[in-house]
C-alpha cells in the first residue's frame, strides 16, 4: 500500500496541474503581457540570426510520401517557428489593458482573443499557401520538374530575414505600448 502512495499523488498532481496551469498562464499572460511580448520578439529575431548563421538544411525532408504531408508540414512549420513568428504580432493584437474593465468585458475580450488567434493563424496558412502556390506553379510552368530535381531551392537566407524582421517590427511595437 506504501509503494501505491507515490504514484497515486503523483498522477493526482499531474491532473489536477494540468486543469489549473492553463488559467495560471492566462493570468501571467495578462499581467505580464508586454514583457512577454517584447520577450517573444527578441526571440523571434534571435531565431532569425541563428537561421542565418546555421546554413545546414537536411535533404531528406524533400522527399516525403503524399500521404505524409500535413505531418510533414506540421513538423516543418513548427521546425521553421512559424507560431513562434505569429507570437508578437498576435500579442501586440491583443490588448490585456481591456481586462480592467469588469468580468463581462474580460469574457468578451476571451472570446475575441481567442477568434484573432484563429484569425491570425488562418491569414497566415492561407497567405503561405498562396505564395507557396504561385511559387510552385512558377517553377512548374517555366522552369519545368526537372529544375526542382537538379537543383536545391533554399530559401533560408530569406526565411530567416523575414524572421529578424517580422521580430523587430513586433518589439518596436511593443516597446511604443
Amino acid at each position: 500500500m506504501l509503494a501505491a502512495l507515490g504514484p497515486l499523488t503523483a498522477g493526482h498532481l499531474l491532473a489536477t496541474l494540468l486543469v489549473i496551469l492553463p488559467f495560471a498562464l492566462l493570468v501571467a499572460l495578462i499581467e505580464w503581457h508586454r514583457q512577454i511580448q517584447i520577450g517573444a520578439s527578441l526571440l523571434v529575431i534571435a531565431f532569425g540570426i541563428f537561421r542565418l548563421l546555421d546554413r545546414r538544411h537536411p535533404r531528406a525532408l524533400a522527399r516525403i510520401r503524399p500521404t505524409q504531408l500535413g505531418l510533414w508540414s506540421f513538423a516543418v512549420a513548427i521546425a521553421h517557428g512559424a507560431g513562434l513568428m505569429l507570437l508578437p504580432i498576435y500579442l501586440g493584437l491583443c490588448r490585456a489593458a481591456d481586462f480592467d474593465k469588469g468580468h463581462e468585458a474580460a469574457t468578451t475580450l476571451i472570446n475575441a482573443n481567442l477568434g484573432m488567434a484563429v484569425l491570425v493563424a488562418f491569414v497566415h496558412a492561407m497567405a503561405m499557401i498562396a505564395a507557396g502556390g504561385c511559387s510552385a506553379w512558377l517553377v512548374y510552368r517555366y522552369l519545368g520538374v526537372k529544375f526542382v530535381a537538379r537543383s536545391w531551392f533554399n530559401l533560408d537566407t530569406s526565411w530567416a530575414a523575414s524572421l529578424i524582421l517580422v521580430g523587430a517590427i513586433a518589439l518596436v511595437l511593443g516597446l511604443a505600448e
